[in-house]
């Protein structure tokens, strides 16, 4: 029987809390299963198909069947029966585990070039996340029926930075159909060497000029010398792989590659391979922060010529020299996704208020205002100031009813999800969690449903689950919901204790951990306020935390007065400066430190143009947080860009930076 069946319409309250009361005494009677679901856990791991199968008839019945028996499937998958296969997507239709094991298939039948079973198995195939099984699901379709997938095949493509067999093989086949010319597969090239990834470069070059692929390692390897020894055989497609080198050189000295591109290659390049390389080196400079990025891209005489990586890196130069008929003309050339993106609707705004010659100028930048103002993010919150409004709480959504509590308890998948996590298979966990509340019905669960399932997390203090699907209503916005405030007592006491705004440490921590207690990164951040060993000690130090010992960083108390003592010591050392502490807390006082210098820039032009994507948008999201925090705690309207000010170089009296701050 499927695990997902849609509740009758007349199915009463009475009858959804007795199926929901079902779950506690099924719950209590898996805990005999858990040990050997854990082992399979790690059979998984170690691909063991023997212990695998072994193990799986002792988890029968067990809530976390379906998640077992995937593992013990999945192992064995290129050997597996097609009706092995069907009978696991019968027994277990509708939950993540079908759909997941489907994705598998797709793959193993998108690889043997089996396109009737691709068809077939995609038409029931629901999450549609996977970008290389899409891919195999086009090559089908154009292979079948000979449908026009052009478009799509390249979006999906140049969305790909790893080179993948299901893209390039539709790349390939829709070349030789002629569906796709050489300058696709070139730019496809040019976007995969400027993401450093030469293998999807290569793979470009292959399908185009087969017996010049061999050239690309050559390109990344030593671009200069490349363009040395090239300089004078040149043909169509040497021309581009001298772009390539050109692409590849900027990285590493963007001035260099213009010198190249304005005394050697220009003019042998066609418009288009100079409009992009121009910009290419233009979002190198941008990135180093460098003052030339905007001459650079000013040599760009058509936008159109570019894609939107490097037209928003040619919006960032721009806001940073504060060229705003610049700013403008980028974001009118943006695809219609990023020009509906909150980021680029406010500067496109400010960009016509600050170019505006009339009325009209004004008026539509007001309407593109109120058309992103919220408290939702970052942008969305800098429009409403934009606007004269501050950020203030608002009205929370009607209180769910019992009912609507009921059904997301009596959801499988919700259920499966919470199971995995409290066994501390999070990863699991969290997939099934967001395939139940995002990806099982087509547009995932409206506004009712994912507050419910939100508040079902909240209650099982699943804090991560909690906030992701709050936040992912559209209308119904339960701030309380979105912004929960776990150990209040611990982060106010700390906070309140050494002068530090509750509502930033708060801010931090929704950003850092989610509130996952025992949270630990890939390079060993621990915690709440995710702390470096070498950090803690060092902190421990600082604020007199005698005999710290290494193991104490997960204890919520030590990790909040070690986490709340280093960003005070951050904040000081910046001045007060809320964003420059938090990219500071993120990627180390060393590089905030080199990234204020230059002109004195609104905050929110800095943090846009830092560098770093992961910092970039850390510091945004973490103002944000600690603006609707401060909302919450104060009960009073707030401003997000009264926490961001300025950030431009030190002072003169400015205190000097705590040099062994690590």
């Amino acid at each position: 029987m499927p695990f997902f069946k849609p509740l009758p319409s007349i199915l009463t309250l009475l009858g959804v809390l007795s199926a929901a009361c079902l779950f506690v005494p099924a719950a209590q009677a898996q805990n005999r299963g858990d040990d050997s679901l854990l082992e399979m856990h790690q059979a998984f791991r170690k691909n063991d198909r023997t212990r695998l199968t072994a193990l799986l008839p002792q988890v029968q019945g067990h809530t976390l069947e379906p998640l077992a028996a995937y593992w013990e499937l999945r192992v064995r998958l290129d050997t597996a029966s097609e009706a092995d296969i069907e009978r696991f997507l019968t027994k277990y239709a509708g939950s993540y585990y079908e759909d997941r094991l489907r994705n598998d298939w797709l793959q193993q039948l998108g690889k043997r070039r089996d396109w009737p079973m691709v068809a077939a198995q995609h038409r029931s195939y629901r999450m549609k996340d996977d970008k290389e099984v899409s891919c195999y699901a086009l090559a089908a379709e154009a292979i079948l029926s000979k449908a026009d997938v052009a478009a799509e095949a390249k979006r999906l493509w140049y969305a790909q930075k790893d080179a993948d067999d299901g893209c390039t093989y539709l790349a390939d086949h829709l070349h030789s159909g002629r569906k796709i010319n050489g300058l696709d597969l070139w730019r496809k090239a040019r976007i995969a060497m400027d993401a450093n990834k030469p293998k999807a470069a290569k793979d470009a070059v292959d399908i185009e000029a087969p017996r010049l692929s061999e050239q690309v390692s050559l390109i990344f390897n030593d671009p200069a010398k490349y363009l040395d020894r090239h300089i004078l055989a040149i043909t169509k497609n040497r021309k581009e792989l001298a772009v390539l080198a050109l692409v590849r050189l900027a990285a590493s000295d963007p001035d260099k590659a213009a010198k190249e591109l304005d005394k050697r290659w220009g003019l042998m390049l066609t418009p288009e391979e100079r409009h992009w390389t121009w910009a290419v080196i233009g979002k190198q400079a941008a990135q180093k922060l460098q003052d030339n990025a905007s001459a650079y891209f000013a040599k760009v005489q058509k936008d159109s010529d570019l894609n939107d990586d490097l037209l928003i890196w040619k919006v960032r130069a721009a806001l940073r020299q504060g060229q705003w008929k610049q700013v403008l003309t980028a974001t009118e050339a943006l695809s219609t996704d990023n020009r509906t993106d909150p980021a680029w609707v406010y500067w496109r705004a400010r960009a016509l208020a600050a170019t505006a010659t009339g009325d009209v100028q004004k008026q539509e930048a007001q309407h593109l205002l109120r058309s992103i103002a919220s408290v939702k993010g970052f942008y969305e919150q800098l429009a409403l100031e934009e606007l004269g409004q501050t950020i203030t709480v608002p009205e929370r959504p009607s209180p769910l009813t019992p009912l609507e509590k009921g059904q997301a308890f009596a959801n499988p998948g919700l259920q499966r999800a919470l199971y995995a996590i409290q066994l501390g298979l999070r990863p699991e966990g969290n997939r099934e969690w967001n395939y139940s509340t995002n990806l099982h019905t087509p547009g995932g669960m409206n506004d009712r449903d994912l507050l419910a399932a939100a508040d079902l997390a909240c209650q099982r203090q699943v804090w991560d689950r909690c906030i992701n699907t709050s936040d992912r209503t559209k209308v119904a916005i339960d701030l309380e919901q979105r912004y929960p405030m776990p150990l209040r007592e611990i982060v106010l006491r700390r906070s309140q204790g050494i002068g530090l705004d509750p509502a930033f440490v708060y801010g931090l921590i929704r950003q850092e951990s989610r509130f996952i207690m025992d949270a630990r990164s890939t390079v060993g951040a621990s915690g709440l306020m995710q702390v470096m060993p070498a950090t803690a000690k060092w902190t421990a130090k600082k604020i007199g935390l005698t005999n710290f010992t290494p193991e104490q960083i997960t204890d919520k108390e030590v990790n909040v007065a070690i986490g709340t003592g280093y960003l005070k010591l951050v904040l000081d050392d910046f001045a007060g400066s809320m964003p420059m502490a938090a990219a500071a807390y993120n990627a180390g006082p060393g590089r905030p430190r080199n990234w204020r210098n230059g002109p004195v820039l609104e905050a929110a032009i800095w943090a846009e143009n830092i560098p770093f994507q992961e910092t970039r948008d850390y510091v945004k999201k973490v103002l944000s947080n600690t603006t609707n925090y401060a909302a919450i705690i104060t009960g009073k309207p707030q401003s997000l860009k009264a926490r961001l000010g300025n950030v431009g170089p030190r002072t003169s009296s400015a205190p000097e930076a705590n040099a062994d701050l690590p």
